[in-house]
């Protein structure tokens, strides 16, 4: 696993060394649990529960809030959207003017902000922790998913970096040619335009070699007019750790079900 995608605590943390194809299952079963109903009690225990898991991930609280901090910032916009434009029941906690809140609009909004925060994690966990490359190994030999798919994938993935460095050299390059933009706003919307199209074309001439590439080495042969079968440079294995993840991402989600059964507060969506 690359350590410079991951750094080096999390690379060598108990979830990095588990197979991405486990963490997705058990990130997706949670998800879905979550997905079944919007109360508090569900997304609470749930969320309560991935934070106790940071410590697999060689991650501290401070160090997950600096790279979730936009998460959180929709996650309390949307509560409190939600608890201003919920249907008013329960006793009036706050009143001024048109602004109301009570206590059912307050737990629908906490709900809403609770739910989205443990719904994302999962996903947050899986990126912090997972190489793309072993992913898109996993994904194409344990999940058999078509492998043009995957590594075509995998080569955006790698190359979607590239295009934010490049398009931060065509906007130097053009301004020391002299082509500014100045306070202009039609000004800057061409210049805006121009530079897109300079990224473009250069995104156009990287795919194309790429191909190429690619085509050198294998990939997209055809056998008797089929694909030809692909070898891989590492196998993707499934360890008693993987089980672990997958039953843990369970009894996440069958903890925070019955709990919100039990508190009398599950809201089955389909209802």
């Amino acid at each position: 696993m690359s350590v410079d995608i991951l750094g080096p605590s999390i690379a060598d943390s108990v979830l990095a060394r588990a197979n991405p194809v486990s963490k997705l299952l058990a990130a997706l079963v949670l998800t879905v649990a979550l997905l079944l109903s919007v109360d508090w009690v569900s997304a609470s225990v749930a969320l309560a529960c991935e934070l106790c898991l940071l410590p697999l991930l060689a991650v501290g609280p401070l160090q997950l809030l600096k790279r979730i901090w936009p998460l959180v910032v929709a996650a309390a916009v949307a509560a409190y959207g939600t608890a201003l434009l919920a249907p008013k029941t329960g006793a009036v906690l706050l009143a001024l003017g048109p602004v109301i809140f009570t206590a059912g609009s307050v737990a629908s909004g906490a709900a809403i902000g609770l739910r989205g925060l443990a719904i994302a994690l999962p996903g947050v966990f899986l990126l912090l922790s997972t190489d793309p490359t072993d992913l898109a190994d996993g994904l194409a030999q344990k999940l058999r998913l078509p492998h043009r798919f995957v590594l075509g994938a995998l080569a955006g993935m790698r190359l979607a970096g590239l295009l934010v460095d490049e398009w931060r050299v065509l906007g130097l390059a053009r301004r020391a040619r002299g082509v500014g933009a100045g306070n202009n706003p039609v000004a800057r919307l061409k210049s805006f335009a121009g530079q897109a199209f300079g990224l473009m074309v250069q995104a156009i001439r990287r795919a194309t070699r790429l191909a190429v590439a690619m085509e050198a080495r294998g990939f997209g042969g055809v056998v008797d007019g089929k694909a030809a079968p692909r070898t891989w440079a590492r196998e993707s294995v499934f360890t008693r750790r993987d089980l672990w993840v997958l039953a843990g991402g369970t009894a996440i989600a069958a903890l925070a079900v019955a709990a919100a059964v039990a508190a009398g507060t599950w809201n089955f969506v389909f209802v």
